[in-house]
């Protein structure tokens, strides 16, 4: 890839186009999942596509395309309160950016123009869970800014016997 431009007003994700998720997008999307799952969840992202489509709340489900090509996408939802907390919070379900433009900015580009969208709405916080050994996207999120909340995600099998 070429150098970014480092011309002022400009920014390393210029080149990153962004838009809204339409149902146009699943194949390449569960393609996309793919290359980092190893598997189809081509079900998990029909379910999650259509859901972001007909859902009467705040779309902030996202597409990024690199010279027109598909290169990631973001999927979420505002909750106007939960977990006992008042206050709309965004929470980021889904991140993906295919392998071939990783490290060219277009994680980057989807949350700026998440954090664009959601600043007009006067929603002040993003939440997203990450597996504790996904330590590249720990690192990605860091960078972006995110920090552990204030709260204990906590888990209880349904499955044991005592």
């Amino acid at each position: 890839m070429d150098e970014p431009d480092r011309t002022p007003g400009t920014l390393d994700t210029d080149h990153v186009e962004v838009r809204t998720l339409s149902t146009d997008d699943l194949e390449w999307m569960v393609r996309i999942d793919r290359e980092h799952s190893g598997h189809s969840r081509r079900g998990y992202y029909e379910v999650k596509l259509a859901e972001a489509q007909r859902d009467t709340g705040v779309r902030i489900s996202l597409a990024a395309l690199v010279g027109g090509t598909p290169a990631g996408f973001l999927m979420g939802r505002v909750y106007y309160g939960e977990f006992g907390q008042p206050d709309a919070t965004a929470i980021l379900d889904t991140i993906a950016v295919a392998k071939a433009f990783a490290g060219q900015g277009v994680g980057e580009a989807l949350l700026r123009q998440l954090r664009l969208n959601l600043q007009g709405l006067r929603i002040d916080r993003i939440q997203t869970l990450v597996e504790w050994d996904q330590l590249g996207l720990l690192g990605f999120f860091r960078h972006m800014g995110f920090q552990p909340a204030p709260r204990l995600c906590l888990e209880l099998s349904v499955n044991t016997r005592d």
